[in-house]
């Protein structure tokens, strides 16, 4: 059966919580800050969005742009400091990540290159951009749907109010 474009999401997202962070290393807290966002799955061996969060991270602390290219080189260099595997270093592949993680709107392109939104901490990003443009619309839409299910449905008035309490009776 084919999909119908309705039945495709607009948009769609994971987020997960863990436990508070405690003391991490710096690609610990860039993979948690990937599994939080859904953009890693847990277990998943193909981690090299990991390392690219890294380079942003690194960047970003230097009000530094970075170029694809220059992620590329600084994910294949620590992978290989670090004995960590070199696949999946391509540029389509850094291109795919570097899309991926600003389509969570921490990330932004400009002419100069990539940078963490406005360089902003990523607390800031979070709560003046993710949570206003990306969840709540979400969450407004999810809202709507349950709403047409309540009035589709007769959940929660008092029409099915009285007819449970006559059934109880």
């Amino acid at each position: 059966m084919v999909k119908s474009i309705k039945d495709r999401p607009l948009f769609e997202l994971t987020l997960r919580k863990y436990e508070k962070p405690g003391e991490l290393d710096e690609r610990e807290i860039a993979k948690r800050i990937c599994l939080s966002l859904g953009l890693l799955q847990p277990g998943d061996s193909r981690d090299i969005i990991i390392d690219i969060m890294l380079a942003l991270l690194k960047a970003s602390s230097q009000q530094r742009y970075v170029s694809s290219k220059e992620v590329e080189n600084f994910v294949y260099s620590y992978r290989e400091k670090n004995k960590l595997a070199l696949s999946g270093i391509t540029p389509s592949n850094i291109n795919r990540q570097l899309r991926r993680i600003k389509d969570t709107g921490l990330l932004e392109k400009a002419e100069e290159g990539f940078r963490i939104r406005e360089f902003l901490s990523l607390t800031e990003v979070f709560d003046e951009y993710f949570l206003p443009h990306v969840l709540d619309p979400m969450i407004e839409r999810i809202r709507a749907y349950l709403s047409e299910a309540d009035n589709l449905f007769e959940i929660g008035r008092e029409n099915g109010e009285e007819s449970q309490k006559n059934s109880e009776n």
